[in-house]
Protein backbone atom coordinates (compact mmCIF):
# COMPACT_ATOMS: atom_id res chain seq x y z
CA UNK A 1 0.00 0.00 0.00
CA UNK A 2 3.12 2.42 0.94
CA UNK A 3 4.37 1.73 -2.53
CA UNK A 4 1.30 2.56 -4.26
CA UNK A 5 0.78 5.85 -2.50
CA UNK A 6 4.48 6.42 -3.33
CA UNK A 7 4.42 5.48 -7.15
CA UNK A 8 1.05 7.81 -7.18
CA UNK A 9 2.26 10.89 -5.68
CA UNK A 10 5.76 10.65 -7.77
CA UNK A 11 3.70 10.33 -10.48
CA UNK A 12 1.60 13.92 -9.92
CA UNK A 13 5.13 15.10 -8.64
CA UNK A 14 5.98 14.34 -12.68
CA UNK A 15 3.33 15.38 -14.22
CA UNK A 16 2.87 19.15 -12.43
CA UNK A 17 6.99 19.28 -13.36
CA UNK A 18 5.60 18.22 -17.15
CA UNK A 19 2.74 20.57 -17.25
CA UNK A 20 5.22 23.56 -15.89
CA UNK A 21 7.71 23.29 -18.39
CA UNK A 22 5.08 23.21 -21.37
CA UNK A 23 4.14 26.50 -19.91
CA UNK A 24 7.86 27.94 -19.74
CA UNK A 25 8.38 26.74 -23.69
CA UNK A 26 5.23 28.69 -24.93
CA UNK A 27 6.72 31.87 -23.36
CA UNK A 28 9.48 31.57 -25.32
CA UNK A 29 8.01 31.25 -28.34
CA UNK A 30 8.49 33.06 -31.92
CA UNK A 31 5.19 35.07 -30.84
CA UNK A 32 6.89 36.20 -27.88
CA UNK A 33 10.47 36.69 -29.71
CA UNK A 34 8.37 38.96 -32.12
CA UNK A 35 6.71 40.86 -29.27
CA UNK A 36 10.20 41.61 -27.43
CA UNK A 37 11.50 43.16 -30.38
CA UNK A 38 8.35 45.33 -31.39
CA UNK A 39 7.76 46.56 -27.55
CA UNK A 40 12.01 47.66 -27.85
CA UNK A 41 11.39 49.32 -31.29
CA UNK A 42 8.64 51.90 -30.09
CA UNK A 43 10.11 52.32 -26.45
CA UNK A 44 13.67 53.05 -25.02
CA UNK A 45 16.50 51.20 -27.09
CA UNK A 46 19.48 49.36 -25.16
CA UNK A 47 22.80 51.56 -24.48
CA UNK A 48 25.46 50.38 -26.07
CA UNK A 49 27.76 47.19 -24.92
CA UNK A 50 30.83 48.31 -26.91
CA UNK A 51 31.98 50.53 -24.51
CA UNK A 52 35.79 50.15 -25.81
CA UNK A 53 36.16 50.86 -29.20
CA UNK A 54 38.77 51.14 -31.93
CA UNK A 55 41.71 50.30 -29.58
CA UNK A 56 43.50 48.50 -32.02
CA UNK A 57 45.90 50.48 -32.80
CA UNK A 58 47.34 48.47 -36.41
CA UNK A 59 44.28 48.63 -37.80
CA UNK A 60 41.46 51.25 -38.90
CA UNK A 61 38.00 50.56 -40.21
CA UNK A 62 36.49 53.82 -41.94
CA UNK A 63 33.29 54.42 -43.72
CA UNK A 64 34.05 54.81 -47.87
CA UNK A 65 33.49 57.95 -49.28
CA UNK A 66 29.67 57.71 -51.41
CA UNK A 67 28.74 54.84 -50.36
CA UNK A 68 26.07 55.47 -47.75
CA UNK A 69 22.41 54.60 -47.98
CA UNK A 70 19.64 53.36 -45.67
CA UNK A 71 19.99 49.67 -46.79
CA UNK A 72 23.95 49.77 -46.74
CA UNK A 73 27.38 50.59 -47.27
CA UNK A 74 31.43 50.06 -47.61
CA UNK A 75 33.80 50.03 -45.13
CA UNK A 76 37.11 49.79 -45.55
CA UNK A 77 39.98 48.22 -43.18
CA UNK A 78 43.65 49.35 -43.23
CA UNK A 79 45.80 46.82 -41.65
CA UNK A 80 49.98 48.03 -40.59
CA UNK A 81 50.78 44.79 -38.23
CA UNK A 82 52.34 41.49 -39.29
CA UNK A 83 50.13 39.39 -36.90
CA UNK A 84 46.68 37.50 -38.16
CA UNK A 85 44.30 39.22 -38.01
CA UNK A 86 40.68 37.69 -39.25
CA UNK A 87 37.25 39.45 -39.69
CA UNK A 88 34.14 37.75 -39.86
CA UNK A 89 30.33 38.60 -41.88
CA UNK A 90 29.00 39.77 -37.91
CA UNK A 91 28.52 43.46 -37.82
CA UNK A 92 25.77 45.55 -35.29
CA UNK A 93 24.65 49.01 -35.50
CA UNK A 94 23.98 51.36 -33.31
CA UNK A 95 22.80 55.23 -33.83
CA UNK A 96 22.99 58.67 -31.58
CA UNK A 97 20.25 59.66 -29.44
CA UNK A 98 21.66 62.37 -27.10
CA UNK A 99 25.05 61.97 -27.55
CA UNK A 100 24.94 58.17 -26.63
CA UNK A 101 25.32 54.75 -28.30
CA UNK A 102 22.47 52.72 -28.69
CA UNK A 103 21.69 49.60 -30.61
CA UNK A 104 19.52 49.42 -33.34
CA UNK A 105 16.64 46.67 -32.47
CA UNK A 106 16.02 44.34 -35.18
CA UNK A 107 12.69 43.71 -36.43
CA UNK A 108 13.58 40.18 -37.91
CA UNK A 109 10.01 37.47 -36.84
CA UNK A 110 12.16 34.69 -35.40
CA UNK A 111 15.58 33.17 -35.93
CA UNK A 112 18.60 35.06 -37.79
CA UNK A 113 22.55 34.59 -37.85
CA UNK A 114 25.20 35.42 -39.53
CA UNK A 115 27.52 33.45 -41.90
CA UNK A 116 30.49 31.81 -39.66
CA UNK A 117 33.43 32.87 -41.99
CA UNK A 118 37.06 34.11 -41.50
CA UNK A 119 38.50 36.60 -43.61
CA UNK A 120 42.31 37.32 -43.37
CA UNK A 121 43.49 40.83 -43.11
CA UNK A 122 47.34 41.18 -45.35
CA UNK A 123 49.81 43.30 -44.05
CA UNK A 124 49.76 47.07 -45.88
CA UNK A 125 46.60 46.17 -47.44
CA UNK A 126 43.40 48.22 -47.60
CA UNK A 127 40.40 46.36 -47.89
CA UNK A 128 36.87 46.72 -48.87
CA UNK A 129 33.97 45.19 -47.28
CA UNK A 130 30.58 46.09 -48.40
CA UNK A 131 27.89 45.56 -46.07
CA UNK A 132 23.78 44.83 -46.76
CA UNK A 133 21.51 44.95 -43.37
CA UNK A 134 18.34 45.45 -45.15
CA UNK A 135 17.28 41.95 -44.55
CA UNK A 136 18.73 42.66 -40.37
CA UNK A 137 17.41 46.05 -40.05
CA UNK A 138 15.64 47.27 -43.06
CA UNK A 139 15.71 50.54 -43.91
CA UNK A 140 17.02 53.07 -41.42
CA UNK A 141 15.80 56.64 -41.02
CA UNK A 142 17.65 59.63 -41.11
CA UNK A 143 20.22 59.69 -37.98
CA UNK A 144 24.28 59.56 -36.94
CA UNK A 145 25.07 55.70 -36.59
CA UNK A 146 27.98 53.87 -36.25
CA UNK A 147 28.66 49.67 -37.29
CA UNK A 148 30.24 47.78 -34.91
CA UNK A 149 32.57 44.70 -36.03
CA UNK A 150 35.02 42.53 -34.03
CA UNK A 151 38.31 41.51 -35.37
CA UNK A 152 40.22 39.16 -33.80
CA UNK A 153 44.25 39.54 -33.50
CA UNK A 154 45.27 35.99 -34.41
CA UNK A 155 48.74 34.18 -32.78
CA UNK A 156 47.67 30.70 -32.51
CA UNK A 157 44.62 28.59 -32.19
CA UNK A 158 42.74 29.66 -28.73
CA UNK A 159 45.51 32.57 -28.83
CA UNK A 160 44.16 35.45 -29.83
CA UNK A 161 42.50 38.93 -28.47
CA UNK A 162 39.46 40.49 -30.03
CA UNK A 163 39.23 44.29 -30.76
CA UNK A 164 36.08 45.98 -31.65
CA UNK A 165 35.87 48.67 -34.81
CA UNK A 166 33.71 51.43 -35.10
CA UNK A 167 33.31 53.37 -38.17
CA UNK A 168 30.39 57.00 -38.05
CA UNK A 169 28.46 57.45 -40.41
CA UNK A 170 24.87 59.87 -41.40
CA UNK A 171 21.96 59.25 -42.80
CA UNK A 172 20.00 62.01 -44.61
Amino acid sequence: MKRNMCLVFCMVITLLALSGCVGSYESYSAEGIENTAQSAETTDWELTTYDIVNNFNDVTMTVKEGTVSSTGLTVTFEYNSDNQCIYGEYFCLEKKINGKWYQVPIPIDGYYGFEDIGYDLAYGENIEWEVNWNWIYGSLDTGEYRIVKDLLDFRGTGDYDKYYLAAEFTIY
